[in-house]
């Protein structure tokens, strides 16, 4: 420890605060807050069996920096401010510089409505933050599409008004405005249509339709049936958008589930927002972390970035391990919320299967930002190379093929093809198979199906064979692979089979596995490439089996058709809703003699 900071040791207060820790050249390397300075400061420099990143971080530490603060959420506030501002190498970051862009509702008597990265405190209103602008934009076009929000930037007022200091523009003659810059809209019912778009955009849709309904029945009532077909028109377009927001939970609640992983430096977060039990959204956070950061400290830092001064702060959230400092995380959260909010670690039940799927989508997240890692780095070719040594193989492995089987206990067998080229992915040379001549879950048979369909066009002359083909499997499917390449009357090839369990890879001839280093490039790189195919395999999997599902499920009930079933699904949203909703329901939607067949064979059905 340098002189430095042994007198500056001497001095370390036992108040609440933030502490930064500079290197020699004065640059904050790491910022942190503390319930107890004195204590927290000196065990970075007393403490034993640190971790790597630790004993990094205190290695570099030329110099301190305290503030003092009253309490810990205040400290909490003020290192999330100036972890944000000074992107310190030791914490965790978000990967993106610019920031998110948000919706912004502005305060004003006729609102606008429009994309910004600028956040104002004059009144507005914000929705977001948006991870993908292409989301942002289909929201945005959605609300130009169902409601006539003003895209002009004038300042209308009700002394512009009277003035007639504004004309009308083509989005009147268009039916895309109402005309509030000539009156044409009082200031009301503009505003409550703003309120509807509100609404919307906080995925209370199916709220909204129940509230227009009301307002047409009023409507009809007084005969203002132009009105009230502008009402029923808006209302089938919102139902169409409800019954694609899929029900994940019965309870109806406004929650978030949060769920990340890692690898070495790299980390994704994914985001689900359910409202009123519907999941409403998804984003995606990337974030730049250390080698041996701690989960749970992944976990808080994801909190904070994500729940900024402007973000909807829900009731729940859900993560899938405690955060560091829970407590205090909670107390700043319902702080910015004006109300209680919770942080919940579900182990079973309905939350934890949210939680599972979240998970899954952040690591399909995470293996997408390592083949676009793959793609943009210098990686490649000592990877390439150092699979070809470690298979021992003549030539360089430039082409590789790898197939992937999936199935859900033999339904809807599906098989995938990837293909990376020099070490990087070549998704225009992808593939999707559907498994046709097998019927059960034989994964052996499905292999030799896919492959005999993929290098019959070798064998036809309409493409060259790859350098290395591989299969997701252990030696079962290795062989199958062997046997249809063999019967193709193909030689001169070379094979090779990778075991999920214990990532062992099976070569041609060889009963053991080859004997590679686990921490070798070439055996990363096989890794990656399978589980590239086990992504795109499973997605198109997921997709066939969704289209089943809804096909099969409804239509097999004799005496409903197709046109029922379609309107069963846009009116409830899902095959669980029609069989939960009541039987006035149903009636109401299909008729008596429908509603009836479908009860019977629900009940004769149910486990």
């Amino acid at each position: 420890m340098n002189s430095v900071l042994e007198s500056k040791f001497k001095n370390l207060p036992n108040n609440p605060g933030v502490y930064q820790f500079k290197n020699d050249k004065g640059k904050v390397i790491y910022v942190g807050k503390a319930i107890n300075l004195k204590s927290r400061v000196r065990s970075y420099f007393t403490g034993v069996n640190q971790s790597a990143k630790t004993a990094a971080l205190i290695s570099k530490t030329y110099d301190l920096e305290l503030i003092v603060t009253d309490n810990e959420v205040e400290a909490l506030v003020l290192e999330n401010n100036l972890i944000k501002e000074l992107k310190p190498r030791y914490n965790v970051n978000l990967k993106d510089d610019k920031s998110f862009p948000f919706i912004k509702v502005t305060n004003e008597p006729y609102p606008r409505i429009y994309p910004t990265r600028r956040l104002i405190r004059d009144g507005s209103k914000y929705f977001g933050p948006y991870t993908s602008v292409s989301s942002m934009k289909n929201s945005l076009r959605m609300i130009n599409q169902l409601f006539k929000i003003r895209s002009c930037k004038l300042n209308i007022t009700q002394e512009s008004i009277g003035k007639k200091k504004f004309k009308v523009c083509l989005d009147y003659h268009i039916k895309k405005c109402d005309g509030p810059c000539e009156g044409l809209i009082s200031e009301k019912d503009y505003g409550d249509m703003v309120g509807e778009v509100v609404k919307v955009l906080k995925g209370k849709t199916d709220d909204l339709i129940d509230d227009l309904n009301d307002k047409m029945k009023r409507l009809v009532e007084l005969l203002e049936f132009e009105k009230a077909a502008e009402l029923r028109d808006r209302m089938e377009q919102l139902k169409i958008i409800s019954s694609k927001q899929k029900v994940v939970s019965d309870d109806f609640e406004d929650r978030d589930i949060i769920a990340l992983t890692y690898e070495g430096k790299d980390s994704a977060c994914s985001v689900f927002n359910v409202r009123n039990g519907k999941l409403v959204g998804k984003k995606q956070l990337r974030l730049a972390i250390e080698e041996g950061e701690e989960l749970a400290n992944i976990y808080s830092a994801a909190i904070k970035f994500y729940y900024t001064d402007f973000t909807d702060i829900p009731k729940e959230i859900v993560v899938e391990v405690e955060p560091t400092d829970l407590e205090i995380l909670s107390e700043w959260l319902s702080r910015n919320a004006n109300r209680k909010v919770r942080l919940t670690i579900p182990q079973r039940g309905n939350l934890r299967s949210l939680i599972k799927m979240c998970s899954e989508n952040a690591l399909l997240q995470l293996k997408e930002i390592q083949i676009q890692k793959m793609k943009n780095e210098g990686q490649v070719s000592y990877s390439v190379s150092a699979l070809q040594r470690d298979l021992r193989l003549p030539n360089l492995p430039k082409k590789i093929e790898c197939f992937d089987i999936s199935n859900l206990q033999g339904t809807d067998t599906v098989a995938s093809l990837v293909v990376f080229e020099d070490g990087k992915p070549r998704k225009s040379l992808y593939r999707k198979y559907i498994i046709k001549d097998v019927s059960g879950p034989d994964d052996f048979l499905s292999m030799q199906e896919v492959i005999r369909r993929r290098y019959t066009k070798v064998v036809q002359g309409e493409d060259k064979l790859p350098d290395l083909i591989m299969v997701d499997g252990g030696k079962g499917q290795l062989s199958s692979a062997i046997e249809s390449i063999k019967d193709l009357g193909i030689k001169n090839f070379t094979i090779i089979g990778l075991a999920k369990r214990l990532e062992e890879v099976y070569l041609t001839g060889q009963s053991e596995p080859a004997s590679i280093s686990k921490t070798s490039s070439g055996l990363k790189l096989l890794q990656k490439i399978r589980d590239e195919a086990h992504r795109f395999a499973i997605t198109f999997h997921r997709k066939r089996r969704s289209k089943r599902t809804i096909k099969t499920e409804l239509t097999n009930i004799k005496g409903i058709g197709s046109s029922t079933a379609q309107k069963l699904l846009k009116e409830l949203g899902s095959f669980s809703a029609i069989k939960n909703t009541d039987h006035a329901k149903l009636i109401s939607l299909v008729g008596k003699q429908k509603a009836n067949l479908i009860k019977k064979y629900f009940d004769e059905n149910s486990p």
